[in-house]
């Protein structure tokens, strides 16, 4: 429930059956999200690469924010510098991204979608980032907020029990 703000509030827990009736939406939903993810197919000029999923973050990182160090895709990606310098080398021998100097500080390396590959990227991702803003628009930032929490809560709570 929200304050007539469209900010969230304290209210009782949920009941058992609540609670359940809950669990079962999203025990039919979360199938049916990843299969439609599954079947979004790979455009033509990208089906010869070797692309796992932690790539396409990479590359979904890249689309929305722009070409960037790899410290910057490390700290939105929330993995190690070496992660990361690891996905770009592999995808920059795959010709992919490319890097190159950083104008104000050439020390400092910048990565960035090949420009023949981004027409291609760009078909493959951004309808995924159009129907999360459909999605999310109409909420608060409070209750984005908690949207996003939830799926990383889920997701931590999946990976426990896989442990």
């Amino acid at each position: 429930m929200s304050t007539p703000e469209g900010e969230p509030r304290d209210v009782p827990a949920p009941s058992g059956e609540e609670l359940d009736d809950a669990v079962r939406s999203m025990l039919l939903l979360m199938p049916r999200l990843v299969g439609r993810a599954k079947r979004i197919p790979v455009p033509e000029p990208l089906r010869g690469f070797a692309l796992a999923p932690r790539h396409l973050s990479l590359l979904a990182c890249l689309l929305l924010d722009g070409p960037m160090g790899v410290n910057d895709l490390a700290a939105r990606l929330e993995v190690a510098p070496t992660t990361v310098s690891l996905m770009v080398g592999d995808l920059s021998r795959q010709g992919i991204l490319e890097r190159r100097e950083d104008e104000a500080d050439r020390r400092r390396r910048i990565v960035a979608i090949v420009p023949a590959r981004l027409p291609a990227i760009e078909a493959w991702l951004s309808p995924g980032a159009a129907a999360w803003r459909t999605a999310l628009r109409p909420l608060s930032a409070a209750q984005r907020r908690l949207v996003v929490d939830t799926l990383l809560a889920y997701e931590a709570a999946v990976g426990r029990e896989s442990d």
